[in-house]
């Protein structure tokens, strides 16, 4: 039920090559495009709040989700060392660019560059919700590179480190938030994988995003993305869909009817014979073929 066929993951995944690596390039995309010191210097991670909402959005959601239960192989205690062996450093990284967001922002201009940035997420989740609309929108990097061209301002470069530690804080606990989501998809890999729809999820995470840059903007959308991302992961599970076990089961079972019990001896008792031979004439046996149907559509031995 989990499998996805979104044309962007499935170029990702010829592109790159290996589980590890989709994983970290999917997880890593925000480091290195520019989007999460973007949303440092925007002011999303002040609130512990907002760090949640943009881990699980950023370094989390369905492309996270979609890799780690469509694309990755093993056990469940091997995908967990692979979410951790992408995960420490991602932590890591996350921490030393908000201690450095300040440096970063006194070459740029910051409202020009937080402008680009949200249209990065925009096209993000435009390309996320439908890989024909993504066709005919630019490349985020191509439109990271022209923010970075239009907020450049050097002038003005300073190496200045953070000292608001709290922000920094908030920002590694939006990347540990982001790898704690990836754990908990793979601890629960096998239950989503048999109850959860990666396309109907990937919907609604692409809604989710699409909120995020409008509240980065200044407008009255709060945790809004948060909220639309949790309402689409409700909607995506369906606990009442038989899981792999469950059918091989019921099949198990329907076997043994069919195969032995008082059914099989009933169906020995009552063996009937065709019409034909009791009456001596096999000519004019009315036994069904495969074009007679009942009045409901069915062949009569169904």
């Amino acid at each position: 039920m989990s499998t996805s066929q979104h044309p962007i993951a499935i170029r990702l995944e010829r592109l790159v090559g290996g589980d590890t690596r989709l994983l970290a390039l999917v997880m890593a995309l925000p480091l290195v495009d520019g989007i999460f010191v973007a949303l440092i210097l925007a002011g999303a991670l002040e609130t512990t709040m907002g760090a949640i909402q943009v881990g699980l959005l950023i370094f989390g959601g369905s492309a996270t989700l979609a890799v780690i239960l469509a694309e990755m192989q093993g056990s469940v205690r091997k995908q967990i060392r692979v979410v951790l062996l992408v995960g420490v450093p991602l932590i890591v990284v996350a921490a030393i660019q908000a201690a450095l967001a300040p440096a970063i922002g006194s070459v740029i201009d910051t409202v020009i560059f937080e402008r680009f940035a949200a249209l990065v997420i925009l096209a993000i989740a435009a390309k996320t919700a439908s890989a024909t609309v993504g066709e005919y929108l630019p490349s985020p990097g191509v439109i990271i590179g022209l923010g970075l061209l239009a907020s450049l301002d050097p002038a003005g470069a300073e190496f200045v480190l953070m000292t608001d530690t709290a922000l920094v804080a908030n920002a590694t606990l939006a990347a540990v938030v982001g790898v704690a989501f990836a754990l908990g998809v793979a601890i629960s890999g096998p239950y989503l994988r048999a109850h959860m729809d990666i396309n109907r999820f990937r919907f609604g995470s692409a809604v989710a995003l699409g909120l995020l840059p409008l509240s980065i903007m200044g407008m009255a959308f709060g945790q809004a993305p948060l909220a639309a991302l949790v309402v689409a992961a409700l909607f995506a599970l369906d606990p009442d869909t038989p899981s792999d076990g469950d059918v091989e089961a019921q099949h198990s079972a329907a076997g043994t009817r069919t195969d032995g019990g008082t059914n099989g001896a009933d169906r020995e008792s009552t063996t009937l014979e065709p019409a034909g031979e009791s009456e001596g004439t096999t000519e004019d046996a009315p036994y069904p073929s495969d074009d007679t149907t009942t009045t409901d559509g069915r062949a009569p031995w169904l």
